[in-house]
């Protein structure tokens, strides 16, 4: 029951937050709609013809605030190339027409969506607190919204927080469904046209396939210089003392007893080196403990006081959750060593089919990826995987690395 109060929860604050912010872009979607209903109006004179261009960009502008939203959300929708420069060229291009589509619908059904959206939550809220400051309006002004009959005390007042109650489970109950119809439009007219938005599919998907490449090539160069500089030069002593060992086993057997231990030790240390190098391939921890667990180990080791917060129910691919694993661990690696930072928060959780990982923490910021930090093989990484890699670093902190990373099957 507690889980699945807090699962109805988190999923009506994150369809307010969906809600809010398809009202903002809905609000410029409807200035850019005026914009070109008026332009057009004046085109059947001749005089709105110069203004044509304007208001398509500001169409494309407004349709590109919608794409980055629902990216931020969802599935990439990729961006469009700029409006053609010439009027009739931009007349005909189909991301124009779908632009036009987009802003006349949103900017109407999406706003008026947004605004009842917002409504139900805010009078749930009002109507609930009415007990609370009843006392301080005249009998006879009613209520709050619809109430507009007498209040003569706490009883009445209770009743219009009962009210609220009513609300409250009409917001949670109908919240979901109104940012999935806010996005609705969105979702179907600025995605590009089929031939086009498999084009750029297949230069995605070669562009992926590269960045794996790459990924794997560093990965291999990696470990064959983990093992050349650790592992065999340890064993390359070992040989050398076991050597010695064996010369000095007939001359002085003491000396050669002391060599062993030596080649004991070095023996000892080769075996380290080479479990930390089958650690860096796959850690064992994660099938031992899963990656909450793998995720505690990272945090218990980490240098900076960490919190680890995993909410994924079940389990991920084995490869999504390694790619989740070496990304913090690298990221807490970096906070260690530059950031300067005094906590560090790890939160990882699974929406959909999309597992959503963050590392977030309090230090001086201004982490660049073109400088060696390990910024960059992290996108490698996770790009390799046909995730997504975001970091945000403004100067004076703080410093937040998310990634997202398809684990549906």
């Amino acid at each position: 029951m507690r889980q699945y109060v807090r699962e109805r929860v988190r999923t009506s604050v994150d369809a307010l937050e969906h809600v809010v912010g398809g009202l903002g872009t809905a609000t410029l979607a409807l200035g850019a709609f005026l914009l070109l209903f008026v332009t057009a109006v004046a085109s059947l004179a001749g005089i709105g013809l110069v203004v044509v261009p304007s208001a398509l960009k500001a169409a494309r502008w407004a349709a590109d605030r919608e794409r980055a939203r629902l990216s931020r959300w969802d599935a990439v929708v990729p961006s469009p190339p700029p409006v053609p420069a010439g009027l009739r060229d931009a007349v005909r291009d189909p991301w124009v027409r779908r632009d036009a589509a987009f802003v006349a619908v949103h900017g109407t059904g999406g706003f008026a969506l947004g605004m009842i959206g917002l409504a139900l939550p805010l009078s749930a809220v009002q109507y609930l607190l009415f007990p609370l400051y009843y006392w301080a309006l005249p009998p006879d002004a009613g209520g709050p919204g619809y109430v507009t009959w007498r209040i003569d005390g706490l009883p009445d007042a209770l009743a219009v927080a009962l009210m609220g109650v009513g609300w409250l489970a009409v917001s949670v109950a109908l919240g979901p469904r109104i940012a999935r119809w806010q996005a609705a439009p969105g979702r179907r007219w600025l995605p590009p046209p089929r031939d086009v938005d498999m084009s750029l599919r297949i230069a995605e998907l070669t562009a992926t396939r590269a960045a794996a490449l790459d990924a794997h090539a560093v990965e291999l160069r990696r470990i064959e210089r983990s093992l050349h500089d650790g592992a065999q030069n340890r064993l390359v002593a070992v040989t050398v003392l076991l050597g010695a060992a064996r010369r000095a086993l007939a001359r002085d057997p003491a000396l050669a007893a002391e060599v062993l231990d030596r080649a004991h030790d070095a023996a000892e240390l080769a075996l380290a080196e080479l479990r930390t190098v089958v650690r860096g391939i796959l850690p064992p921890v994660l099938d031992d403990r899963g990656l909450a667990g793998a995720l505690d180990g990272l945090a218990a080791g980490c240098g900076v006081p960490c919190t680890v917060e995993v909410d994924v129910p079940g389990r991920c691919a084995a490869s999504v959750e390694a790619t989740a694993y070496f990304v913090v661990a690298e990221a807490l690696t970096n906070v260690a060593r530059h950031s300067g930072a005094g906590t560090v928060a790890v939160t990882v959780t699974r929406r959909a089919d999309r597992l959503h990982v963050s590392v977030t923490d309090d230090g001086h910021g201004g982490a660049d990826e073109g400088r060696g930090s390990g910024i960059g093989g992290i996108r490698r990484r996770v790009e390799a995987h046909d995730g997504r890699f975001t970091l945000t670093s403004p100067p004076g902190g703080p410093t937040t690395i998310h990634v997202e990373l398809p684990c549906g099957s």
